[in-house]
């Protein structure tokens, strides 16, 4: 959720609404409780009228989560919402459904399920939290054996790629565990398995490979991975594992790519979580995350209540539960709705339907693609095989920029992020347009009509960076002549300029935005 800060107490702090005040006259306080009640309908059509300004969701190109569903599915949901389902004895059909999704993401992420093995899962409200659940059960069980080996065990770190999203970030900063991030490098912006396998070492609680990169929607290799840690840990005698962050990619590459080896095919890879809100096809509030088998979660982490009627085991940042699969132990985690959708959603699209719905995507960003490169002005960074999106740069940026083009869409509508690259590729700055299910090739056709008149728009306008940096060598001069009287600032470099020009256009844009994606 996004911080918010509290206001003071301004009297021009109120809301006017031209409608409701065929129900009410009084202002309504922006950040006070009202005095008085009001009439439902000036209530709807106060909060109705400001939600207008909103962007439109299905132009959110920026965005991963599903932003359309089926009516009848939304009308399940609907249904479903007063229902506070983490109480098992009074919602047990709700609980079967939930139990059954996870048992259908074990096998179609091929987890070992037998007598001898059997793996368990959990839903939660989406990929953040389950990877916080992996990863305190990654933490506690090299804690186990540290302690066991009579070695310290205060020091724990992980292993991942510069371009992971920030919850990995926000799980290192919360539980202490030190990050240790493979930097990027000029055309691969991926997470290198040799050079993650080199940075790991005795405290490493796991090394955590990205399933569609948020910046390229790229693949990571975990096959070289688990190959080139498995001869680590033959070589050292140490047992890290592997973690997969398919949050974007585990619902495409079953589909689309099934010979690739990323899952539970691969015997270092003991836990694998995945978004239902992305390509999942579910609106937002769900994810999943699945362990190859209950010796991965340690028992300890699983809490135990019967206040609710009947003993009810617990693994949650947010009352979710466990799950074992083809057992009567059930799982609870995000809300009732998002459960019982993304059910429907796998009953109603089959493998059938989801391997239909993530081609057609991919066949929508080829053509985005192709549009793009047929204007001769971008480079594409995304690759053929990943997540259906297309990253793309300006190849000359030498008089407007990727923040330019992203500002200038917005008056047609359009969501298009601009951002640079993270540690040591900074200097690369780049536009995303994420393809899900209702980006139809009509509205990537519109997309790069629009873009094409921004292009247009912006080559008429005087050049950003060149007036950028003209500042900052005038800034430089008055610097040096104060100081030293007749020094002249040095010439920059193209590169220089740009790296500048990305910094200031990056923390324009970090002030502007209120939350993220």
């Amino acid at each position: 959720m996004v911080i918010s800060s509290t206001s003071g107490d301004r009297s021009d702090h109120f809301l006017d609404c031209t409608f409701a005040s065929r129900y009410v006259r009084n202002p309504v306080p922006k950040f006070r409780m009202p005095e008085s009640s009001q009439p439902k309908e000036a209530a709807y059509q106060i909060i109705n009228d400001e939600l207008m300004l909103d962007g439109t969701p299905r132009l959110n190109l920026a965005s991963f989560v599903t932003t359309w569903m089926e009516p009848e599915c939304e009308k399940i949901m609907m249904a479903s919402m007063n229902k506070n389902y983490v109480d098992m004895d009074e919602y047990p059909v709700t609980t079967e459904l939930q139990n059954r999704c996870v048992n259908m993401i074990s096998h179609l992420f091929n987890a070992p399920i037998g007598e001898a093995e059997t793996a368990i899962g959990v839903g939660t409200v989406g990929s953040s939290e389950a990877i916080m659940l992996a990863g305190l059960a990654f933490k506690r069980k090299w804690q186990h054996r540290r302690k066991l080996e009579g070695k310290p065990f205060d020091k724990p770190n992980i292993v991942t790629g510069a371009n992971v999203q920030v919850c990995w970030e926000k799980f290192a900063r919360y539980f202490e565990v030190e990050l240790k991030e493979v930097k990027l490098s000029d055309g691969y912006y991926v997470m290198d398995p040799v050079k993650a396998v080199e940075m790991v070492d005795e405290n490493t609680i796991c090394v955590a490979a990205i399933l569609g990169s948020t910046l390229t929607g790229e693949f990571e290799d975990v096959k070289l991975l688990n190959d080139l840690l498995i001869k680590k840990n033959k070589e050292t005698g140490w047992e890290t594992p592997i973690h997969v962050d398919a949050a974007s990619g585990g619902f495409i590459a079953p589909f689309l790519y099934p010979d690739i080896e990323w899952d539970f095919r691969l015997p270092l890879v003991k836990s694998i979580n995945v978004s239902g809100h992305k390509y999942g096809l579910v609106y937002a509030g769900v994810g999943w995350v699945v362990w190859r088998s209950k010796e991965d979660l340690p028992d300890e982490l699983v809490f135990h209540i019967n206040y609710l009627g009947s003993d009810q085991p617990t693994f949650t940042l947010n009352f979710s539960k466990a799950c074992f699969v083809n057992k009567s132990y059930f799982c609870y985690g995000a809300g009732s709705s998002q459960i019982i959708a993304q059910y429907y959603q796998f009953i109603r699209l089959g493998f059938e339907g989801y391997k239909n719905v993530m081609e057609n995507c991919m066949e929508n960003a080829r053509a985005l693609k192709e549009g793009l490169l047929s204007t001769g002005r971008f480079k594409i960074l995304s690759k053929d095989i990943g997540v259906p999106l297309v990253a793309f740069t300006l190849k000359d940026s030498s008089k407007h920029t990727v923040f330019e083009i992203a500002d200038t869409l917005r008056k047609y509508g359009w969501i298009v992020p601009a951002y640079t690259m993270p540690a040591n590729a900074e200097h690369v700055a780049v536009l995303r347009v994420v393809v899900r299910e209702d980006f139809s090739r009509s509205l990537a056709e519109r997309l790069l009509s629009d873009i094409d008149k921004v292009l247009k728009e912006i080559d008429t306008l005087p050049s950003r960076v060149s007036m950028k940096a003209a500042h900052v060598s005038a800034t430089v001069d008055e610097v040096v002549n104060a100081s030293e009287g007749m020094v002249n600032a040095a010439k920059k470099s193209i590169e220089e300029i740009q790296k500048e020009v990305a910094t200031y256009w990056k923390n324009l844009v970090e002030r502007k935005r209120t939350g993220a994606c």
